[in-house]
């Protein structure tokens, strides 16, 4: 979680130094949600996260370097340059890129939930999406069709109170999104998604439920982002109460203090743990800044098939 909340609060002044090609996408208060459904995942499982999961990545072994290179737009990013974090994927740690219509990934994660049903393996697929996003046509019709199939799919959604500026209540009539998981056939659950134990032990389940054939889950991580939707976005629509309230769960702070009352965490052990993080981020940034852009004459390097059979 510190790897993830100091990588991203380093981005948010690379971008206002004029350092990103492109806008940035803040986690900023989500990390117990992204790091506490990703940590116990096999080698072999697929993750498909959005824009606010860098926590996943990481979580999945993605190297911080990498994933910074990726998003300065550098050739030793996992595009080699050519589109942002959001896109990116790294098919060798089951990490799998979406699109700019969120919801799009869930089909995806659904067919690949499939594939490893008929093969008969013991994989689980893992899909990420906002509150907003729900109420496309692509979420519903994916939870339908892993219902009816009972996959082993998890669908995991980070509820942050506001699509963009839209708030909740004025995009559905009910208060958890969970609630949806019925229509279709499977466990839907509400979990506060500031809490790491707490979305671990539901996400520990959700997968032993899909390893044991019996089909998927929704879960609802409620959370907050501290930053608007974007770097440029300024959350004016927010109440100041709101926000406050909010950031006085940090996620961080909380499991500090979980680990400190139980004996496990030393002002010693967090200090140098918090200076290795930091070390780990600033070689990051040195890597990406000192990375050469890729040459003009590889646009269309892997963006079209070669034919191949």
């Amino acid at each position: 979680m510190l790897l993830s909340r100091f990588f991203e609060e380093r981005l948010a002044i690379a971008y206002r130094q004029g350092k990103i090609i492109g806008g940035i996408f803040s986690g900023i208060g989500q990390e117990a949600t992204s790091v506490g459904t990703a940590f116990d995942l096999e080698e072999d499982d697929a993750v498909f996260p959005v824009h606010r999961d860098i926590g996943v990545c990481i979580a999945r072994g993605l190297p911080p370097k990498i994933l910074m290179a990726q998003i300065f737009a550098k050739a030793t990013g996992l595009s080699r340059g050519k589109c942002d974090y959001l896109h990116g994927g790294d098919p060798d740690l089951g990490i799998y890129g979406s699109t700019s219509m969120l919801a799009s990934s869930f089909p995806i994660a659904v067919g690949a939930a499939l594939a490893f049903k008929r093969k008969r393996t013991n994989r689980v697929a893992v899909a990420y999406l906002g509150e907003g996003g729900t109420s496309r046509g692509d979420f519903h019709e994916a939870l339908n069709f892993a219902g009816i199939h009972r996959l082993p799919v998890i669908f995991v959604v980070e509820n942050n109170l506001f699509a963009y500026s839209t708030p909740l209540s004025a995009q559905m009539a009910i208060e958890d999104v969970a609630d949806r998981a019925a229509g279709y056939g499977f466990p839907g659950h509400v979990v506060a998604g500031n809490d790491v134990i707490a979305v671990r032990q539901v996400m520990f389940e959700a997968v032993q439920r899909a390893r044991d054939w019996l089909g998927p889950t929704l879960i609802e991580c409620k959370t907050y982002r501290w930053h608007g939707h974007s770097e440029h976005d300024e959350a004016s629509y927010r109440e100041s109460d709101e926000f406050l309230e909010w950031k006085s769960r940090d996620p961080i702070t909380a499991f500090e203090s979980y680990l400190t009352e139980g004996g496990v965490l030393t002002p010693e052990i967090a200090s140098r743990v918090r200076e290795e993080v930091r070390g780990e981020i600033d070689e990051a940034l040195r890597f990406a800044e000192e990375s050469p852009f890729p040459e003009p004459q590889e646009a269309l390097d892997h963006v079209y098939g070669d034919g191949a059979q």
